[in-house]
């Protein structure tokens, strides 16, 4: 069976975690990079053995690509997507998917009018810690959820936003701390909790004048479940990171997950962080985290711990291609964090909470 062959446009950091993952993965090669950067795409695609076209649309006329993963911008995503699923493409977004749900749902029409498969990373699904806490709660163990928490606490420096020109800018990013650093949290929050009935939200700058985009925000959401959420987001907090999802049940019993903790992760920079079962009250299963967190270790031991769970979510794209099925994380998956993301910032910009029609299906 001929390879699977993926071209990526966007050769910057996280390019680099996606290009170590498609090398391990049997049935699947790189064979084409595209970016603004030549130097970027050049040392990407000999590092490869990949060829380097000018552009997404310069991908699509060589031909020889069958796959195209979007590492660009965010404000960047709905279009190349478009162009990719509309050139018979499968393509894989990288988070967030785009910037409000009109755009997804374009880019769902896409897909769907040529048949490809559309997927958009959240690689943090594949944690071993975050598929417990789902687990816990489809099977009822923490009865119906009533309430969760989501923190992500962390610091970006100058030094971070001067890596690349769209970093901290509206125009480059579309928004700050809610669609970078918690996007995936976001994720998996609604992930967990299901469709969102109605968002309050206030945003800020609080210690970045540099950038114009918010550092902070806080959210309050009521989902369609009755279950109410607060998420507290913020890169302004010394030192390093934490990041937790908890949610607690109408039986008294509570989950939860630090997706991240320790120092600011950085895409193709530094290494993650361990995920763990941080909080767990079901009756009869208090102790079982201590034991989690060994297993996680050894079954993690040995392996690139920055593009492992890339590698886990792209070996499900390149089984969904050949099985002619759809991913685990597909598009609607994707445009249901969007609309959250979209719902902090309409809330905060109007002063009004914000009713949402049901939301994508998990």
């Amino acid at each position: 069976m001929a390879d699977i062959r993926f071209g990526i446009v966007g050769p910057g950091k996280v390019a680099r975690l996606h290009a170590t993952a498609l090398a391990r993965i049997p049935g699947a090669r790189l064979a084409a990079v595209a970016g603004r950067s030549r130097e970027r795409a050049e040392a990407l695609a000999v590092a490869h053995e990949a060829r380097v076209d000018e552009s997404i649309d310069q991908m699509i006329d060589r031909g020889g690509v069958d796959t195209v993963i979007i590492c660009t911008p965010h404000p960047l995503h709905r279009d190349q997507a478009i162009a990719a699923a509309g050139a018979g493409l499968h393509t894989v977004i990288e988070k967030p998917m785009a910037l409000n749900p009109a755009d997804c749902d374009a880019m769902i029409d896409a897909a769907a009018a040529t048949g490809v498969v559309l997927s958009v990373v959240s690689q943090r699904r594949w944690y071993a810690p975050v598929r417990r806490v789902r687990a816990a709660i489809e099977d009822g163990r923490i009865g119906q959820p009533g309430l969760a928490t989501v923190e992500v606490l962390g610091w970006r420096g100058d030094e971070y936003y001067a890596m690349d020109d769209w970093r901290g800018t509206m125009a480059g990013e579309g928004g700050g701390v809610i669609v970078n650093q918690a996007a995936h949290q976001i994720d998996l929050v609604r992930w967990f909790l299901g469709p969102v009935g109605e968002v309050d939200g206030w945003t800020a700058n609080l210690n970045h004048p540099g950038i114009d985009v918010e550092d902070t925000a806080v959210a309050v959401v009521r989902f369609e479940s009755g279950a109410l959420a607060t998420i507290t987001l913020s890169n302004s907090q010394r030192p390093g990171l934490h990041a937790r999802i908890h949610v607690h049940g109408r039986n008294g019993a509570s989950v939860g997950v630090e997706t991240d903790a320790g120092s600011s992760f950085v895409a193709g920079i530094s290494a993650p962080s361990e995920p763990r079962n941080d909080l767990w009250t079901i009756p009869g299963e208090e102790a079982a985290p201590e034991g989690w967190l060994a297993e996680d270790r050894a079954g993690l031991a040995g392996v690139d711990g920055e593009s492992h769970h890339h590698e886990l979510q792209l070996r499900d794209v390149v089984a969904a291609i050949r099985d002619g099925r759809s991913p685990t994380v597909g598009g609607r998956d994707g445009r249901a964090a969007v609309e959250l993301m979209d719902a902090i910032y309409r809330a905060a910009a109007s002063g009004r909470r914000v009713p949402l029609g049901g939301g994508a299906q998990a």
